[in-house]
């Protein structure tokens, strides 16, 4: 099954600058490797036959790392570059003229999470989704805003962030169908979570798709650490 994968690896990394202040988050060091390494590493469990690498800040580090390393890496790759922050719908805009798949998944570069992506792969088009979402289930949610489904799994909401929530949070896996995605007149930058799916939740189909999986976000120093005690483990390093 031919898959394509964007990873969003440009981000400043701002409320992690107390712990990883040189380099993008990505780049974060875990046990002696990058946070991307153990990212790619999981990629290539299912076969991906492509990555397009979506850089901005300190671009030459990722880009430095990931053409060196290239044994490591079993599929094609290349880099989107950009210039200036497009903010996360305009980076995969930028990406997308590197892959051609009818769907294709995005992925965050600071995020870990342990989806089966040919299970989404096919969950997306059995139900012929604009877009599919991997949600979490979560105690503490409060970093994070909840997502709402219907008995078919279709999201029908977004909830902001408030203290004290529990429930399915948005895991920042995503599989799209291009020429939906491509059939909006968007502006060359603009969030992707805001812009597309907020603004058109009622105009196109967003599926969720959940996963008991392992979950990790590094934006923060706390989930830094546990990141450093839990990706050897579940690597087995």
């Amino acid at each position: 099954m031919h898959k394509d994968c964007i990873i969003l690896a440009g981000g400043l990394g701002t409320r992690l600058k107390s712990v990883v202040s040189d380099k993008p988050k990505c780049m974060a060091d875990i046990n002696g490797k990058p946070f991307l390494y153990y990212v790619c590493q999981h990629l290539m469990k299912f076969h991906f036959c492509k990555i397009v690498f979506s850089v901005g800040y300190q671009k030459e580090m990722i880009i430095d790392y990931v053409t060196s390393h290239r044994n490591e890496f079993k599929f094609a790759f290349d880099f989107a570059e950009e210039t200036e922050p497009l903010g996360t719908g305009g980076a995969i805009l930028n990406a997308l003229p590197y892959s051609d798949t009818e769907d294709f998944f995005v992925i965050n570069g600071d995020t870990f999470f342990d989806v089966n992506f040919d299970d989404m792969l096919k969950a997306q088009q059995e139900k012929m989704a604009d877009c599919t979402i991997a949600l979490k289930k979560m105690q503490h949610a409060d970093r994070y805003g909840l997502v709402q489904m219907n008995e078919e799994h279709f999201i029908t909401a977004f909830e902001e962030k408030k203290p004290g929530a529990s429930g399915y949070i948005n895991g920042g896996v995503y599989c799209l169908f291009r020429n939906s995605f491509l059939n909006i007149p968007f502006e060359k930058k603009f969030s992707f979570e805001k812009d597309y799916l907020e603004k058109y939740i009622n105009e196109r189909d967003l599926l969720g798709f959940v996963q008991d999986k392992y979950f990790i976000d590094i934006g923060i120093p706390a989930d830094y650490q546990k990141a450093q005690e839990d990706l050897p483990i579940f690597f087995d390093m």
